[in-house]
């Protein structure tokens, strides 16, 4: 079924693969405060999907080069200019090739109509060396990004 997303001005409407999403992220780096003119960014990602050909004409990208020198896709409404989602161009796959196992998409949190605040206790806070807000007790967070799980541990 899917969780239900749209850009702020309602152009742009689209269905995530998944009811929810495999994790939320609350991204406090300078970069998200930017984006989101706001304390920070949310971030929840999916398996790989595209957005639906209806959106085509209606979307614009911004490509920045991230800390780690990978290039970042952002895709955004034309119409509102709402971030819609994210994800790495090395990722992304080729006209008519399947996503890698491992693809993801990322939605920005505020496009989702059905996030709530029972997801967002599971959300991991993520650099928050940057964090202008208080970080709840209790909450896993970083200083910086988390270390990426050994895929060689079961």
């Amino acid at each position: 079924m899917g969780m239900k997303a749209r850009c702020q001005c309602g152009q742009i409407q689209f269905t995530t693969p998944t009811d929810k999403p495999l994790k939320l992220w609350i991204c406090h780096c300078t970069e998200c405060q930017h984006q989101s003119s706001s304390a920070f960014g949310i971030t929840a990602t999916f398996p790989y999907f595209e957005l639906p050909e209806s959106a085509s004409g209606l979307v614009d990208s911004y490509t920045r080069v991230t800390l780690k020198g990978r290039e970042l896709e952002c895709l955004f409404c034309r119409g509102c200019g709402a971030r819609l989602l994210h994800r790495f161009r090395d990722a992304v796959p080729a006209p008519g090739e399947q996503p890698a196992f491992s693809a993801i998409t990322n939605v920005k949190g505020g496009c989702l109509e059905d996030l709530d605040r029972g997801m967002m206790r599971t959300a991991v806070h993520i650099w928050c060396q940057h964090a202008v807000v208080d970080i709840p007790d209790g909450v896993e967070r970083w200083e910086q990004e988390p270390p990426k799980p050994n895929p060689l541990v079961t």
